[in-house]
């Protein structure tokens, strides 16, 4: 029962850095858009675009901590203890970003939009990057049972690479989704203009990949041996030829497509990485079977997960498929014109 709970956590990791994710990117490109009317037409569409999912998106970080502190108490002690600052900063960084994002648009002045959109898309680098740098200090070696919080545990090489890889997936993802959220509202200019930025992002991942394998064989080696022999190497691979595939459906104009084939990479990614760590939650001090619970507890767990999978499930799956098909919140044309809105001129 303790692998199968390990799993669980694996694929809900997964499921946050592919939802969750996404939204991080269209922060990231929030960011980059430009002045105020430059940029108009961008934050409209990432509005619209993350308005209907991106409160739900975050239910799997929850998920996350308590298959972690439920199931695993020895693993979530340690690395809060190892890791508090990192984890505070991505918590700071999530109460800010979704209140940048919440106020910007009821907010009348400009100004005050302006302040909330600042948040909102800085906050969007933040999280992400924390993290994806407490991933990197696990992977790493640095946090143990009963380690001491120090900069070394998530301020390391790996640790920085992996929360910059982290940025830069979560660009990746963003654009793809939204170049095919431009298509399916009808802003056709945008297309283009995020395809472009989902290939810019598709190449730094992959620069930062080279520059992470000799980084990684010196400094995170037992996860860089699983990720380079066996299970790990073949999930590797198979993430390789999914972000491929994305470029090629971006290249030929399959933006709805791609969506599939970005979240297959990013999740086979995560997948390759918990491949790579077992049996250890924490390489190589700390194995599934010694940071798992009592039995009755994990067997509790396993009980409640299912129960989610059979109730909440199928209402995920109909809100992701209603907003895949844009039927949840339109774009209307003055939207995609850049029309000014209430309080543009204040």
């Amino acid at each position: 029962m303790a692998d199968l709970i390990a799993w669980v956590l694996v694929v809900a990791i997964a499921a946050y850095a592919c939802a969750g994710g996404t939204d991080y990117g269209a922060g990231f490109w929030d960011l980059l858009a430009g002045g105020a009317e430059r940029g108009k037409p961008v934050r409209r569409l990432i509005d619209h675009a993350m308005a209907p999912v991106w409160e739900v998106n975050n239910v799997w970080l929850i998920f996350v901590f308590i298959v972690m502190w439920t199931g695993f108490p020895t693993m979530f002690q340690a690395v809060f203890e190892a890791m508090w600052l990192p984890l505070a900063l991505a918590a700071v960084g999530l109460v800010f970003r979704g209140a940048g994002f919440a106020l910007r648009k009821p907010a009348r002045r400009l100004a005050r939009r302006r302040i909330a959109g600042v948040l909102f898309a800085l906050a969007s680098l933040v999280t992400p990057f924390f993290l994806g740098a407490v991933l990197g200090g696990i992977a790493s070696g640095r946090v143990a049972v009963g380690t001491p919080a120090s900069a070394d545990a998530w301020a390391n090489p790996t640790s920085v690479l992996t929360g910059l890889l982290a940025i830069a997936s979560t660009a990746f993802l963003g654009a793809v989704f939204l170049s095919s959220d431009a298509r399916r509202f009808g802003a056709d200019d945008l297309v283009s203009y995020f395809r472009l930025r989902a290939l810019l992002a598709f190449a730094a991942v992959v620069v930062l990949a080279l520059i992470a394998l000799p980084v990684t064989h010196g400094d995170a080696r037992y996860v860089w041996e699983g990720l380079t022999t066996g299970w790990g190497l073949t999930m590797v691979i198979l993430a390789a030829l999914c972000g491929l595939a994305t470029v090629l459906l971006l290249w030929r104009g399959s933006p709805h497509w791609s969506r599939w084939t970005a979240v297959g990479s990013v999740a086979l990614t995560v997948g390759a990485w918990g491949m790579a760590q077992g049996p250890y939650l924490l390489p190589t001090s700390l194995t599934v079977t010694e940071a798992a619970g009592a039995a009755p507890t994990l067997n509790w767990l396993g009980i409640v997960t299912l129960i989610a999978i059979v109730l909440v499930g199928p209402a995920l799956v109909v809100l992701y498929r209603l907003d895949t098909l844009g039927q949840l919140e339109p774009l209307t044309d003055a939207d995609t014109r850049s029309a000014p809105a209430p309080g543009d001129d204040l």
